[in-house]
């Protein structure tokens, strides 16, 4: 009888313990808990911390807080956002400037750990295969979401969007939510791996746009020490981001530079060589020749 193979992760929690090998993902839950729970505990409990929803907020009645992708949306239907909504706009995007653009997916989307969770169900229950969807389709479908509002003078991705469902579901009651959200948990696991996320999802297609600029990224201070055992292409939501970086290819400095890299963190639990490590996308530079990896000049 051939050996299971093994699961992605295994080597690192045997170098470093369980802990450190789901560091990232727990930290990750905990904060789309909290997110989602600030948003809840006003309508739930009468405490009212955050006023809003993922659209727009106001925080302890100080921090307003905008979706620049429904800012831009309104913006295309004709509407005259107020100034604080300008405000709130300017202050999402420069944090996620600064963190990642797509940070958003994998740090804040209350859909991700359902779209996790079909891929972990995938991977146990063994299903092979998987519909052909080009990644550039999302932004196919961002596209096609501004000129509806152009042509609708409304925000009509919002009523489908299965964030916002999910938030309004969650105050009112799901009712049609439901359905949508299967339907992204059932794509997911029956028909296309990271399928909703990876290659349909416009609002991931449009942080990814901010995330080519952003100043958080991914590194490879240890890129030599990679023993080639393919965990972080496992369990990588965008693994066709890992691999320039990982084999330098085309004379690719050790960092993730692509503007879909979600910042979510696995790569660096699942290595058990520390390949990887979060840092900033300055400070490293390759010479042409070689493609030697070097420290940019101070």
């Amino acid at each position: 009888m051939s050996a299971l193979p093994k699961r992605p992760g295994a080597e690192a929690v045997a170098a470093k313990g369980w802990l450190a090998a789901y560091k990232w993902l727990l930290l990750r839950r905990a904060s789309q808990v909290a997110v989602l729970l600030l948003f809840l505990v006003g309508p739930w409990f009468g405490w009212w911390i955050v006023k809003g929803n993922l659209s727009f907020s106001y925080t302890l009645n100080l921090l307003p807080l905008t979706d620049p992708y429904v800012l831009l949306q309104s913006l295309l239907a004709g509407h005259r956002p107020e100034k604080l909504a300008w405000i709130g706009a300017a202050i999402v995007l420069l944090f996620y400037l600064v963190v990642g653009g797509r940070g958003y997916c994998a740090w804040v989307c209350p859909v991700n750990p359902l779209t996790d969770l079909a891929y972990w169900l995938r991977s146990r229950l063994g299903l092979k295969g998987s519909a052909h969807i080009g990644r550039q389709t999302r932004y196919w479908l961002l596209g096609m979401t501004l000129l509806v509002a152009l042509a609708t003078g409304s925000i009509a991705w919002e009523m489908v969007n299965p964030v916002s469902m999910l938030h309004r579901g969650l105050i009112f009651g799901l009712g049609f939510a439901w359905a949508v959200l299967l339907a992204v948990f059932l794509f997911d696991l029956f028909v296309m791996r990271h399928g909703w996320c990876g290659h349909l999802c416009p609002v991931g297609a449009f942080y990814s746009l901010i995330g080519r600029f952003s100043l958080a990224r991914v590194r490879l201070p240890a890129r030599d020490a990679c023993n080639e055992c393919m965990d972080c292409f496992a369990v990588c939501p965008e693994p066709q981001v890992i691999r320039p970086a990982l084999n330098a290819i085309d004379g690719t400095p050790p960092i993730i530079l692509e503007s879909n890299c979600t910042n979510c963190g696995r790569c660096i639990d699942v290595c058990s060589k520390d390949v990887f490590a979060f840092g900033q996308r300055f400070g490293v530079s390759v010479l042409p020749a070689t493609g030697v990896p070097q420290a940019a000049p101070k």
